[in-house]
């Protein structure tokens, strides 16, 4: 008769949690969210003062719909690529993001008019909600339960310190040949690279999933789509106050993305002084997330209590810079 005493589930071959153990595949998704950070800093410094000096919008709600067609797309993107990840595959949904954003650069350089302006940043929020979601969701497949914090963090500090960076490079490319084209070459750069990783390196992460299952057994929710949409979005209290903060935050970066360029060039500033203020910011932000992500690991109710005086602090520094800069 059949020794029936151990019956623990067998790890498929080589398939393991941590991130030792998958460091590799880590580190490659963390270069792969750096670029796609970087296709949005391609935007943070230019875009705007394409709008008001190239195509000679005198309006600011006109030069700033380019991040409400993002934002708007972003949106829907997140809500949905999940579900994308959980019955299309994470990979797959990557490579998809890659391929959406591929002609985003291509069309800010040719634009003729500002809807392809307009267009180009629907594609780009497209790109963003699929590919940026799909890192952060690979890497916290493949570390598991106890390092989630950390490969957040990571990914974060990949992605905002890319977007700050590129954003001081488009600025000093700008001041040496103009707003367009070259400063965009890069993003041609970042997602021919982004794609091409993504399609030949990049191993999907359902497995891990499996594991972590068996390794961790728990109830699976009865919950339909809806009904967890609304409970994230209003029932919960919990999950509203992180949703509520998500929103002002993003409220806050959208502000800083569409009104400051304007704001900085009629008060005289150079496209590099502005491109360094935009920079700024983001990488700094990407910075402090190799600190609050693995932080959360281990004490998530010590972060929230701070992030009130954090946001305050980072206001008024905001504003300290904007006076110096001007005077």
């Amino acid at each position: 008769m059949a020794d029936t005493t151990n019956l623990a589930p067998v790890r498929p071959a080589g398939v393991a949690l941590g991130l030792r153990e998958n460091w590799q595949q880590f580190a490659l998704l963390v270069l792969i969210n750096a670029f796609v950070g970087g296709m949005v800093g391609l935007e943070r410094t230019l875009v705007p003062l394409i709008g008001s000096e190239t195509f000679q919008l005198t309006s600011t709600a006109a030069v700033t719909s380019f991040i409400v067609s993002f934002g708007v797309v972003k949106a829907v993107t997140n809500l949905v690529s999940g579900q994308l990840a959980d019955s299309w595959g994470r990979k797959k949904t990557l490579v998809l993001g890659w391929g959406v954003g591929l002609p985003v650069p291509f069309l800010i350089m040719w634009a003729p008019e500002w809807r392809w302006i307009v267009a180009a940043n629907v594609l780009l929020g497209i790109n963003q909600g699929l590919s940026w979601s799909m890192t952060v969701i690979m890497k916290v497949d493949l570390v598991g339960p106890r390092q989630r914090g950390l490969a957040v963090g990571l990914n974060e500090f990949a992605g905002y310190l890319a977007v700050g960076i590129t954003a001081f490079l488009t600025g000093y490319l700008a001041t040496l040949y103009g707003l367009r084209p070259i400063p965009f070459y890069l993003g041609i750069g970042y997602a021919v690279a982004g794609l091409l990783l993504s399609v030949a390196l990049v191993r999907d992460t359902r497995a891990h999933v499996a594991l972590e299952r068996r390794q961790h057994p728990r109830l699976e929710s009865p919950l339909r789509f809806g009904e967890v949409f609304l409970r994230t979005s209003l029932t919960d209290r919990n999950l509203f106050a992180a949703s509520q903060a998500g929103l002002v935050n993003n409220l806050n970066d959208g502000m800083s993305w569409g009104i400051f360029p304007l704001f900085f060039a009629a008060a005289g500033l150079g496209v590099e002084r502005i491109g360094i203020l935009k920079g700024v910011y983001p990488a700094i932000w990407g910075i402090l997330q190799v600190v609050t992500g693995p932080l959360s690991d281990h004490d998530p109710a010590s972060i929230p209590p701070y992030r009130p005086l954090s946001a305050t602090i980072g206001f008024l520094d905001r504003q300290l810079s904007i006076n110096q800069s001007i005077s």
